[in-house]
């Protein structure tokens, strides 16, 4: 009688439980947060994929060095989104190796038309995303002025092009596109409506921003910032960069005696009452700049990082609007 229920409870057609394929799970590697919580919702979205993300949470991108696990999973990796432009400068050999072997690296920062350092204007076609009732752009002057702009010496700028372009949102929706495009090639055409729709909800939060943005008047839409970071936003969204801190586009940069006394000078002379610096990376210099100018605010906006999950930051989409926020309620009145 065992035996009869035991071969009732087999189906003609059943497999063995060895003979089963399980689903092949798909796994895409990404280096900063940022790019790891696109990536992320792109394979949410297409499900059965797995997304390393190699960089911590709140680690600067710019001071990275990957442990030897993690140079391992770039080494094993058949697909890699990484920001490019020299961000992660730890990582540019170990990406040109897997490329040298056949993976792919797809950089995103290289695909969206991407800006010179110190080309903040705010009037062509990538700086009309806010509009003013009189219909005229909140841009800014090419003469716009940046502490510390000469460091073609210093080992820690990076090249001519500026790789901040997370802080544009239709530079990344467009980017968001480009890597479902790529990713569909690799592993299946559905990344590539998955990326189209990722894409949406990063234009869709780009309007909550600009709504948010739109309380800062014309005349107090300046800001001065810890490193050269924001020339995208300030560039998108309407915004003039008085200066930084620290000069190029570098964390990890010096900036002189003579630099910042003139920064103070300027703040001094523009009325200034705040400066934003990275919540992640701390600057004493930022700190001692904005006590020198008669202790105005200092801001912390989430740049590099995403934060955790469950905060205010936990995704790009997230961390955008809160940094629209926190701008303007610095700048907004």
């Amino acid at each position: 009688m065992a035996g009869c229920v035991a071969e009732s409870d087999s189906l003609p057609g059943d497999l063995a439980p060895s003979e089963v394929t399980p689903t092949e799970v798909r796994t895409v590697v990404a280096t900063t947060t940022i790019l790891g919580s696109i990536t992320e919702q792109i394979a949410q979205c297409a499900g059965d994929t797995e997304v390393q993300v190699l960089m911590p949470l709140g680690i600067d991108p710019h001071d990275y060095q990957p442990s030897s696990a993690q140079l391992a999973a770039v080494a094993d990796a058949g697909f890699i989104v990484a920001n490019g432009l020299f961000l992660e400068e730890s990582l540019v050999e170990p990406l040109e190796e897997l490329e040298a072997q056949g993976g792919t690296v797809f950089r995103m920062a290289e695909v969206i038309d991407p800006l010179p350092f110190g080309a903040h204007d705010g009037g062509d076609e990538h700086g009309d995303a806010h509009e003013s009732d009189d219909g005229h752009d909140h841009g800014q002057d090419e003469a716009d002025t940046h502490a510390g702009e000469d460091t073609a010496d210093d080992p820690h700028t990076h090249g001519s092009e500026d790789p901040h372009f997370w802080m544009d949102m239709n530079r990344v929706a467009a980017g968001t596109e480009a890597l479902g495009r790529e990713l569909g090639t690799q592993f299946g055409q559905e990344f590539v409506s998955c990326g189209e729709e990722v894409a949406a909800s990063i234009r869709a939060a780009e309007q909550q921003v600009i709504g948010v943005l739109d309380s800062i008047p014309d005349d107090r839409r300046i800001l001065v910032t810890d490193h050269d970071a924001l020339g995208y936003f300030a560039e998108r969204y309407g915004f003039t960069i008085a200066g930084v801190v620290i000069p190029g586009g570098s964390t990890l940069a010096e900036a002189s005696s003579q630099d910042l006394a003139e920064l103070v000078q300027r703040i001094d002379e523009l009325g200034l009452d705040a400066m934003f610096g990275n919540f992640h990376v701390p600057s004493d210099l930022l700190d001692a700049v904005a006590e020198e100018s008669g202790g105005i605010d200092v801001v912390p906006l989430y740049i590099g990082s995403i934060g955790q999950p469950g905060s205010e930051q936990e995704s790009y989409q997230a961390m955008m609007l809160y940094d629209a926020r926190q701008i303007a309620q610095a700048l907004g009145n």
